[in-house]
């Protein structure tokens, strides 16, 4: 395998950009993009708020899991409890944290971080940080609506959700993916990071637009 130089490498930038949709939970953008050779191309770029997710492990090495529908593919998913980085000024953490209570009923004392993971890098600016949270208590789960009022719940053994994961039954790829990096760590043959480690992939373009519009603290009403 051939590389360049950072000296040889080309340096893409954007010459014009225009918003194409702007809907309460994404938005879409065309950038014309400087290409090598001297030419352009358009890009078009799903825009998003970022998310959270949760890999929440109990003493049994047991992982909570829900079950939600998910209409893009038409059928109900086995997930992570997760959530949009839709609320101005929050922090990955806080936002975690209010998640597990709405989508799980639960409590953690330790947090760390899991990984960071681009959902879709050739036309989205989705981005999870997943965590690992442990130590958990149950605690009541608020009243939930849309698609979380209809949500599953389950206790998996990790080993258990790993099959899962191999034999096809779990399929939304963050689950996919923290599913199997907490597999590691629970095994030992991998380590948490820390939870204050920079979150350098968390989008900014739509959350810094709804703001300058006033559109705060929840960045997804607009129009209101």
């Amino acid at each position: 395998m051939t590389s360049h130089s950072q000296s040889q490498r080309h340096e893409f930038s954007v010459t014009n950009s225009e918003l194409l949709v702007d809907a309460p939970i994404v938005a879409l953008r065309r950038d014309s993009v400087t290409m090598p050779g001297g030419g352009s191309a358009h890009r078009e770029i799903v825009e998003h708020f970022g998310a959270v997710a949760v890999v929440a492990v109990d003493s049994q090495n047991r992982i909570a899991l829900v079950e939600q529908y998910r209409h893009s593919v038409g059928r109900r998913l086995w997930e992570l409890p997760a959530g949009l980085l839709d609320v101005a000024g929050d922090s990955e953490l806080t936002t975690a944290k209010r998640e597990l209570v709405e989508e799980a009923g639960l409590k953690a004392q330790d947090w760390s971080l899991l990984l960071d993971l681009v959902t879709s890098p050739g036309f989205a600016e989705e981005a999870v940080r997943v965590f690992m949270a442990t130590r958990l208590s149950e605690v009541e789960r608020p009243p939930a609506e849309d698609e979380e009022a209809d949500m599953g719940f389950t206790w998996m053994h990790i080993e258990d959700a790993r099959e899962a994961v191999m034999s096809g039954r779990i399929v939304n790829s963050i689950a996919v993916a923290g599913i199997l990096s907490a597999a590691d760590v629970l095994s030992g043959q991998s380590k948490t990071r820390p939870i204050d480690t920079p979150f350098e992939v968390r989008p900014t373009h739509m959350a810094k637009r709804r703001q300058r519009q006033g559109v705060q603290p929840d960045m997804k009403k607009i129009g209101q």
